[in-house]
């Protein structure tokens, strides 16, 4: 049996990385079979509407409020976001989300598998404007 060595880590205090839909990404930890990361978005902003080509996603929101928009070919919805809230976005899912009121949004990830590489995630048509530049990242 083949055991990865244990790990333990804290949240980074300043973002890693830029998410493909434009909120602060701080990458916790990582294991054969996925990976789990903190997302933040400040007040006022409204992610850049994305779906995932090969990864699902599991997210726990931890601070702020806001919403989250999905689309399947099937449905559609928007659901409040809040501390204690848990979604699940499939590969494949659009979605976007944005804050409402005066803290940050903020949420821990656990992608599957792992966060594979910079295409992985592609735009889509979103519920709404997205706050940050339309330039290609």
């Amino acid at each position: 049996m083949d055991l990865s060595n244990f790990e333990t880590r804290p949240l980074p205090f300043a973002p890693d990385v830029t998410a493909p839909d434009g909120s602060d990404v701080r990458i916790l930890l990582t294991l054969a079979g996925g990976s789990m990361a903190h997302f933040e978005l400040s007040p006022g902003e409204t992610s850049i509407a994305v779906a995932h080509r090969t990864v699902e996603e599991i997210w726990y929101c931890l601070q702020g409020h806001g919403e989250m928009w999905r689309k399947q070919p099937d449905r559609e919805e928007v659901v409040a976001l809040k501390p204690g809230i848990c979604l699940t976005l499939p590969t494949g899912t659009h979605f976007q989300f944005r804050t409402i009121g005066e803290e940050p949004f903020s949420a821990v990830g656990i992608t599957m598998p792992p966060w594979p590489n910079d295409d992985e995630a592609y735009r889509v048509t979103g519920k709404w404007e997205n706050t940050f530049l339309q330039a290609e990242r």
